[in-house]
């Protein structure tokens, strides 16, 4: 099947590029102009994709906040061009989003078709570029919801608490906002198989079950000194989010319900983030 991934050297393209053949493109900022349509139309027209996985987003969630524009035009005006090229060719689009799209306060999983209310402009752009797809290719595309993604590959939360670890003698890890940590690899593996089936709808995909930051930190440094990875324990404390304020919000509660993708993806099912984490460190 011939797949076209938006995006080269953010954590998901790069868990892509190790489970899809050579070639498959990937598309990065300097291969395409998500915002210039005539030239993505001719980009992508010149390798006539039967499905694209979209990839690519802003997603410096603070950084956000002082630059709307930026993100805007990337997690929805990019969204928009590459569901228009989808519409006018009859190709199927693989879109990933973000727990970020909802508020926060539910208390219990959110369903895939709840109400979305973000709290910042990540997460407000990104709810936009959800509308565009949905409103454009409703028949044509798979919308991933995800959340807590970390990889061996770029800047995320495990690789930081690790450098950290190593450095400091006491860490402070927020106990007051609840999720599930999500291995890239294994939402990889759901964007291909939505790619390769044709899985038309709205989904929920995230590692199985839930967590703190503080729980998540707390599992990083004893894996990884099981596995060599930290010579000695520190003390990790729990502290509230008032302690470490930030310029955009966080949804203090984001799990997402994951019934559905689970009968849908139908051969793949979500592991635990324990043991998805065990095996990232493995890779690492």
């Amino acid at each position: 099947m011939n797949i076209v991934v938006i995006g080269k050297s953010g954590q998901l393209a790069r868990e892509l590029q190790q489970l899809l053949p050579e070639s498959v493109s990937f598309l990065g900022r300097d291969d395409i102009d998500l915002v210039n349509s005539e030239r993505l139309f001719s980009t992508l027209g010149a390798l006539a994709p039967q499905a694209i996985i979209n990839a690519s987003a802003y997603t410096a969630v603070d950084k956000a906040e002082s630059e709307p524009e930026a993100a805007h035009l990337i997690n929805c005006d990019g969204v928009e061009n590459l569901a228009r090229y989808c519409k006018s060719t009859n190709t199927f689009m693989v879109h990933v989003s973000t727990d970020y799209v909802f508020n926060g306060h539910k208390g219990v999983p959110y369903m895939p078709d709840d109400t979305i209310e973000p709290q910042g402009v990540y997460g407000r752009t990104k709810a936009e570029g959800e509308k565009a797809l949905l409103k454009i290719l409703p028949e044509q595309s798979c919308l991933l919801r995800t959340a807590w993604v970390y990889s061996v590959h770029g800047n995320n939360f495990v690789k930081t608490m690790l450098t950290l670890m190593a450095q400091k003698p006491q860490l402070g890890v927020i106990d007051d906002q609840i999720g599930t940590p999500t291995w890239a690899r294994g939402l990889a593996q759901a964007c291909v198989f939505a790619a390769q089936n044709c899985t038309k709808g709205v989904f929920h995909w995230t590692d199985e079950g839930v967590a703190s930051w503080y729980d998540f930190a707390c599992a990083i440094q004893e894996l990884a000194l099981q596995k060599g990875l930290l010579k000695s324990a520190i003390s990790i404390l729990p502290i509230p989010s008032s302690q470490y304020p930030t310029p955009a919000k966080r949804p203090p509660y984001s799990v997402l319900d994951k019934t559905s993708a689970r009968q849908a993806f139908s051969t793949i099912q979500p592991q635990h983030w324990r043991s998805q984490l065990a095996k990232m460190l493995d890779a690492l």
